[in-house]
């Protein structure tokens, strides 16, 4: 049977939009992305429609933007309810700080580490506490094994926690590598949720990752697909490899065959967990 996922509904948990036209890169950005990196709210409203996206999460890049949130801000305000954000600030940020980004559509904050490494976050824990308080996400990238020096402070608060593009393992090392161990163990605490997403950025394979598959099954296994979100990464930021949000899709299709577990990954879930509208 050929199942139209273009056409069912979707929700996108892992876009960025960079408007340096509008929303001018800051001087000392450490990467400024130009030409097909680029992805400014027109461009996601075009490929949403495109591809029956109806809503989506966007994340502060570090590129182009670092603690600027003004693009994204702007971009939620404009978006008639389609769209909330994860934020990047200090880690001293205050809690009237992010009260106020809550206020303008803000669910939580990323946590980068892939860029600015462990030590980085060592002394963090006041963030969580106050993210807790405001019940909203901490968003963690990590490469690797950095997940398991960053356990203590994860599972020691009880701050909700999104885990970016499958926790980024290194396929060779197969499952039972020690960072992907800690997010199997994650999982296990109900309060993680993981992003089935950018197998681009950690396969060795080309499009559709088959190598990455594993990963993605156990994911499933460990958190439930009442605890997987679908995301795209789009505009695919220093990708190794060309993506295209089609093909995402076709990937979809093709590691849940079922229409009622698409729909849980897809809509379910991210509605409820993210406040969207079904």
């Amino acid at each position: 049977m050929n199942v139209r996922i273009f056409d069912e509904p979707k929700i996108d948990c892992h876009v960025h939009v960079l408007d340096p036209a509008r929303f001018p890169y800051r001087a000392d950005t450490h990467y400024a992305p130009t030409g097909q990196e680029m992805g400014t709210p027109a461009q996601l409203a075009q490929v949403m429609e495109a591809y029956g996206t109806q809503h989506a999460l966007l994340v502060g890049p570090n590129s182009g933007y670092g603690l600027d949130n003004s693009c994204m801000l702007d971009t939620i305000a404009r978006g008639d309810g389609r769209y909330k954000g994860i934020a990047v600030v200090r880690n001293d940020a205050s809690i009237d700080e992010l009260g106020q980004l809550k206020s303008k559509g803000v669910l939580g904050v990323a946590w980068n580490v892939t860029h600015y490494g462990v030590d980085y976050y060592r002394a963090a824990q006041p963030l969580l506490e106050r993210l807790e308080a405001l019940e909203m996400f901490v968003d963690i990238q990590v490469e690797h094994d950095q997940l398991v020096p960053m356990m203590p402070l994860l599972t020691g608060s009880g701050v909700r926690v999104l885990v970016d593009h499958c926790g980024r393992p290194t396929v060779d090392r197969g499952l039972d590598q020690a960072g992907f161990r800690a997010l199997l163990e994650l999982g296990g605490t109900r309060r993680a949720f993981v992003k089935l997403s950018g197998l681009v950025k950690f396969s060795r394979e080309p499009a559709p990752h088959k190598d990455a598959w594993p990963f993605v099954e156990a994911l499933i296994g460990a958190f439930g697909l009442d605890h997987c979100l679908w995301a795209s990464d789009w505009p695919y930021l220093r990708a190794p490899a060309r993506v295209d949000y089609g093909v995402l899709l076709k990937l979809v299709l093709a590691l849940f065959p079922d229409a009622s577990a698409r729909r849980r990954l897809l809509v379910d879930t991210p509605s409820e967990l993210l406040g969207f509208a079904s």
